[in-house]
């Protein structure tokens, strides 16, 4: 049993292939079906609970802390040194703000087979649990540093009238082919999930989700297993792509910002590039070479950010 595709104006179908597997077949459509329904059955219930208004919420958050910086570490792919950079890089910023950091290991969660990279998503539901009254939790990947301190999630990017300003509304979710586009309606108040794309579509590197009932709804959904048993291409970031093409209750809550706003890389094209005065910068392609190829590539980086932490 094939799961269904992303929509796009494209006759040739992205190469995302079912996994094959020793199950008979009825017995794998049957395990799909379930997991269909557990997802219909979190839909449901997130309907439900938002008809019932604000007031039904588990819990609202307080703001305190206001952000949750949470990283995975993965210490196969990038070198001992270059790590430790990342973990100070992130203690420092948030130690400023008043933030809070959740710095994950690979391995610090039973993903039951699923692929490392699904470490990010699990400690991101970790991060809710452990902060319920946390404004907003920011995921960044190893890959990247922070290099403008001055710069706060909530004012720089989550503020309403702030959204209302950088969001791309009617923009295609998957470029550069797909039918299915952001809201053109959507007010930056009702957003609940910012991030960005790059060249090859949505990028799971750096993204905001704001806490809440929809947030829990939004990371149990994308945790499914059903999306850690299919063998996308590149694991949860086209689940994620499949998610917001396919289901409407989370395309409602997204915003695609430009990418210089959370994911600067440090190569690029001009609209993607690391500019002095931007939030963060990636090395999204230095893992490709080595372990030991972020830490000389970052190296120029990491000393103008201790720099201009030291400095204010």
């Amino acid at each position: 049993m094939h799961f269904a595709l992303p929509p796009r104006k494209t006759s040739q179908p992205p190469p995302y292939l079912p996994r094959t597997s020793r199950l008979p077949g009825l017995r794998r459509s049957r395990l799909k079906l379930i997991a269909l329904g557990g997802l219909l059955f979190l839909t449901l219930i997130y309907l439900v609970t938002r008809s019932s208004g604000r007031n039904a919420s588990l819990r609202e958050p307080k703001g305190d802390p206001p952000v949750v910086l949470v990283t995975v570490l993965d210490a196969s792919k990038y070198s001992g040194v270059y790590l430790e950079t990342v973990k100070q890089n992130r203690l420092q910023y948030a130690q400023k703000h008043g933030y809070k950091t959740l710095l994950a290991r690979i391995g610090d969660y039973d993903l039951a087979g699923s692929p490392f990279s699904w470490t990010a998503i699990f400690a991101m539901r970790d991060a809710l649990t452990k902060f319920p009254d946390c404004h907003y939790v920011w995921y960044l990947d190893a890959s990247g540093l922070i290099m403008n301190p001055k710069l706060k999630i909530e004012e720089h990017v989550m503020r309403a009238a702030k959204l209302d300003e950088l969001m791309k509304k009617d923009y295609p979710v998957v470029p550069p082919d797909s039918i299915i586009k952001t809201f053109s309606h959507l007010k930056g108040q009702d957003v609940d999930f910012v991030i960005t794309q790059d060249k090859d579509g949505l990028s799971s590197a750096s993204y905001i989700v704001r806490n809440g009932d929809w947030a829990r709804f939004f990371l149990e959904t994308w945790f499914s297993p059903l999306y850690r048993s299919y063998d996308f291409q590149k694991a949860e970031t086209h689940a994620l792509e499949h998610m917001v093409q396919w289901h409407p209750t989370i395309l409602s809550r997204m915003a695609i910002v430009d990418q210089r706003i959370l994911n600067s890389y440090a190569k690029g094209d001009k609209d993607a590039e690391y500019k002095d005065g931007d939030l963060v910068i990636r090395f999204p392609e230095c893992t490709s070479t080595g372990p030991q190829a972020c830490e000389t590539e970052s190296q120029v980086f990491a000393q103008a950010w201790r720099r201009v932490f030291a400095s204010i």
